[in-house]
């Protein structure tokens, strides 16, 4: 598993408008975005939000290091929405570990 981190700063503050955007082209298959190519090689997204900080990351998740790249293509070619703030930097990291522990 790979994960690309995204982090974000500058955000007005309007965190659940953003989700939501965010949520609605996942669940539409990227339609109309540079990630309607590469949908498939979508696993897992993630966002954090610091709300008071005005800041935020998005970690999006792929089986191979292949699609991570093909990802990375297709977000790089996106800018963050109205509000979003400014991408102040982009990792990408093979996941070494994903455990939870036992209850």
């Amino acid at each position: 598993m790979y994960v690309r981190i995204a982090r974000f700063e500058g955000g007005e503050g309007d965190w659940d408008r953003q989700v939501e955007g965010v949520r609605n082209d996942i669940r539409s298959g990227g339609q109309g975005t540079a990630m309607a190519g590469v949908r498939d090689a979508v696993k897992r997204v993630l966002m954090l939000a610091d709300r008071e900080g005005g800041r935020g990351a998005g970690l999006v998740f792929c089986d191979t290091e292949e699609d991570l790249r093909r990802v990375d293509e297709a977000l790089n070619q996106m800018s963050p929405p109205a509000g979003g703030g400014t991408r102040t930097s982009v990792e990408m990291y093979e996941v070494v570990l994903d455990e939870q522990p036992a209850s």
